[in-house]
């Protein structure tokens, strides 16, 4: 019972995430050669509440997670999620760089890293992530802005 639960729940996860980034429209990617790192970040309050439980995430107006996995194409044109290193920070309007805390929720073959940070309403957010895709590589550095609103 234990079992069926937990999967349940890891796929319920899964779906949810992906229905958000697509719900969002924050959903991102960029290729680097054979792999496509895929971000999206929204605000929490999107999480349905047993999805926040589930994947540990507190649901608030004023937090919003980000979402990362990397993807690698495979000779036969499909795509496996790959256990890359994620570390990254938030600069606000402040200025101050904000670390990111990553933690890995893994369903079934799907990767994901996962970080939650506060908002400010309407606040332009710039995102900093290093993703280490190969061993012997320096990371690849991805910079995106986005605007998060409270959730009235």
């Amino acid at each position: 019972m234990v079992t069926m639960t937990r999967t349940f729940f890891s796929r319920l996860i899964a779906l949810a995430l992906i229905l958000l980034s697509s719900l969002a429209m924050a959903e991102q990617y960029q290729q680097f050669g054979d792999y496509q790192v895929h971000y999206s970040a929204v605000n929490t309050s999107f999480l349905t509440p047993e999805v926040a439980a589930a994947s540990g995430i507190t649901r608030s107006r004023a937090t919003g997670f980000l979402n990362v996995s990397v993807l690698q194409a495979q000779p036969d044109g499909s795509f496996k999620a790959v256990n890359a290193p994620v570390d990254g920070s938030i600069k606000g309007l402040s200025g101050q760089d904000l670390p990111l805390s990553f933690r890995t929720l893994r369903d079934g073959d799907s990767i994901y890293r996962l970080a939650t940070f506060g908002i400010q309403d309407g606040e332009a957010m710039r995102f900093t992530l290093n993703v280490g895709l190969e061993r012997d590589e320096p990371p690849v550095a991805i910079n995106f802005m986005q605007r998060l609103y409270v959730d009235p």
